[in-house]
């Protein structure tokens, strides 16, 4: 039975977004607290029915908290889960030890937290009739939506219709206006079929058409549509945007613009079919993603791309596919990791609008990817990046920063200690090259470039140029 208040007490933001973020989809009402006294605090306004507990951290360790919890006549019969990186050692220690039923280690996956939730609950939790529903078998017939989408879309053809009828009308009257207008049989205007298709056409030149279709009582129609969704990401954020059209299991197309970049996401029944972008980075294209995963090698990459414009109009990945260079197989893995990395960038944005086309049809080679990638699982790797990008930010808060190379400390460090990508963006630190130069030439992501830049900053093998200020 789901609907139960569960509490969440962890000082990692990305751990309790992930534990809501599940157990909210299976039904739970999820509340997090980030440290123990805060997590006493939440318990005493309103009992849950169990508690997941991390044990490290600060305030109120996990051990501290159970003391507290089990002093406390009303709290002290709740069954309590322990989150521990430690594993085996922590947790084998304290199960059945002061309310600690069970446990469960870090990193685990949204089955495991939801399969032990759902079994401490059913084992210890207290019986509670679930609410009456609200929702009667009207609310849940599509009918209506249907019937709206049908009003919508008449509304849509006539408006279209009556101003073509306007402009060819006028036209036609403008064609036997001159007909009749004619003196002699010589210069007589024709009027026949031909001469009304010629004139129609001539009519509804591109301007002629754009006009109509931008115009504000079209646009209006539009506006007011087939069910959809539209927000501001400042208002909304876009994880939220994601988790509702997961939980509804939609399908259509979501749109999300800041500035020039716009990233359109293609949903099947609340799956990510494939992601596609303009005006973003290159480091967002397919070649990187070939690259990094080892399918294609850079000197074959690139003496495609130089012959590109003779393969016809094919997507890159298809064309690969088409001249044997990539499997179906090897063009999935690229296609998914480069629709997981837009996704991870956008979840960053903290401004820019969004829209969502219910139903709205994919393009073919969409429909043909059918990549069908887990939201949660996208979001959980999204949270850990967001968390890390806040952290990196604080060091490196503009992609224009140049830094140094501390010669002295790289020799008594020697490069053994670094991985070969820290080398590489090593090498291109110079005190010239900017991150953003940094990540265009080293092809990796700026994720991935920053990450690398603030651990080197960390340990010292690096540091920012200070540049001179003008006077």
């Amino acid at each position: 039975m789901a609907g139960e208040l569960v509490l969440v007490i962890d000082d990692s933001p990305t751990i309790t977004k992930v534990v809501q973020l599940v157990l909210a989809k299976a039904g739970y009402d999820v509340r997090t607290a980030p440290d123990g006294e805060a997590g006493l605090e939440a318990a005493r306004a309103q009992r849950p029915e169990l508690i997941l507990l991390d044990f490290v951290m600060p305030k109120m360790n996990g051990y501290q908290f159970c003391r507290e919890l089990a002093a406390d006549k009303s709290l002290k019969d709740i069954p309590v889960i322990l989150m521990s990186a430690k594993g085996d050692q922590v947790g084998e220690r304290f199960v059945k030890v002061m309310g600690i039923v069970d446990y469960i280690t870090k990193p685990f996956s949204p089955e495991a937290i939801t399969a032990v939730v759902q079994h401490t609950i059913a084992k210890y939790g207290r019986v509670v009739d679930p609410p009456p529903s609200l929702v009667t078998g009207e609310d849940l017939d599509t009918g209506s939506t249907d019937a709206a989408q049908l009003e919508h879309r008449v509304a849509m053809y006539q408006h279209l219709r009556d101003q073509l009828t306007n402009v060819i009308g006028a036209r036609v009257a403008a064609l036997f206006g001159l007909a009749e207008a004619s003196e002699s049989e010589g210069d007589r205007v024709p009027t026949d079929a031909s001469a009304i298709a010629d004139a129609a056409r001539s009519a509804l030149d591109d301007a002629t058409l754009a006009g109509i279709l931008e115009s504000s009582e079209f646009a209006a129609l539009g506006d007011s549509g087939p069910p959809g969704l539209r927000g501001d990401l400042r208002v909304v954020p876009l994880a939220e945007v994601l988790q509702l059209l997961d939980v509804q299991e939609q399908s259509g197309q979501l749109s999300v613009q800041r500035s020039s970049a716009r990233v359109n996401i293609y949903f099947r029944r609340g799956r990510i079919d494939q992601a596609l972008a303009t005006g973003v980075p290159d480091e967002f294209l397919l070649g990187r993603f070939l690259l990094d995963a080892e399918l294609i090698a850079r000197p074959d990459l690139d003496g495609f791309l130089e012959g590109r414009a003779q393969t016809g109009g094919r997507l890159i990945g298809q064309q690969l596919v088409k001249i044997g260079h990539l499997g179906e197989a090897d063009l999935r893995t690229a296609l998914s990791r480069q629709t997981s990395e837009l996704v991870y960038e956008i979840l960053r944005w903290r401004y820019g609008r969004f829209t969502f086309a219910a139903g709205a049809d994919a393009p073919a080679h969409v429909v043909e990817a059918a990549l069908g990638l887990d939201i949660e699982a996208i979001l959980m790797e999204g949270y850990r990046r967001v968390d890390e990008w806040h952290l990196i930010e604080r060091a490196i808060d503009n992609f224009d920063l140049v830094f140094l190379r501390n010669e002295d400390a790289v020799a008594q460090m020697g490069r053994g200690r670094l991985t070969r990508e820290e080398l590489a963006v090593l090498e291109l630190v110079n005190g010239k090259n900017s991150v953003k130069d940094i990540t265009r030439k080293s092809r990796m992501g700026s994720f991935e470039v920053s990450k690398m830049l603030y651990r080197l900053l960390s340990i010292k093998l690096v540091r920012r140029r200070v540049m001179p200020v003008a006077v």
